[in-house]
């Protein structure tokens, strides 16, 4: 008996996504496959083919959805906070924390090295999208503090991308405790460096 197909016509890209997306937060990396998806999917073991060539494909498949979450987080807090800049920069970490904390395997593959094929055009547009919010939280910091040249601004771009990219990898891999050995809460940035640049 053929199992049903649980996608609609056209979609199996997509379905493939959500299903891989799901294995990758259950079990990281290594739990991951064509043939798993697949099954998951209710398809043919050779169906994920046409999509996804290699499982590298299906990684950059993945990691470019991410990049989209990613930058749709920043925003979704942005929106939601005043306009002037060190709200946007508290808001903008807090959705770049908010999302390494709900899917730490995705985080961790974005931004992987070897993984992925970073001369592949979608997912290069896609992290450059999310690269650009960055900047924009960024250039009002370099020019309240002087330092409005492109020098300047890549310097706060490195320096708040390496605050919260870094607390991020931290969180997720428990590396914070309280003094009574309880998790630290994940979706609160202590440090307050916007607080700091922007005094």
């Amino acid at each position: 008996m053929v199992k049903q197909k649980r996608y609609h016509h056209g979609d199996l890209r997509q379905a493939l996504v959500a299903e891989a997306l799901g294995l990758l937060e259950e079990g990281g990396l290594e739990g991951l496959s064509l043939r798993k998806i697949a099954a998951r999917a209710g398809v043919s073991h050779a169906a994920p083919e046409h999509h996804f060539p290699t499982l590298r494909h299906l990684l950059n498949g993945l990691a470019t959805e991410g990049f989209k979450r990613f930058a749709a987080s920043m925003r979704e807090e942005m929106q939601a906070s005043p306009a002037a800049p060190a709200d946007q920069l508290r808001a903008a970490t807090r959705g770049y924390l908010a999302f390494a904390v709900s899917q730490p395997h995705l985080f961790r593959l974005m931004f992987s090295a070897n993984r992925l094929d970073w001369s592949d055009a979608e997912l290069g547009q896609a992290a450059t999208a999310s690269r650009g919010l960055l900047s924009d939280i960024c250039r009002p910091v370099a020019a309240m503090r002087g330092m409005d040249t492109p020098e300047g601004r890549a310097c706060i771009e490195q320096l708040v991308w390496s605050q919260i990219h870094g607390y991020s990898h931290l969180v997720i891999d428990g590396k914070f405790s309280q003094g009574d050995g309880s998790a630290c809460e994940p979706h609160v940035v202590p440090l307050d460096l916007a607080g700091l640049l922007l005094a």
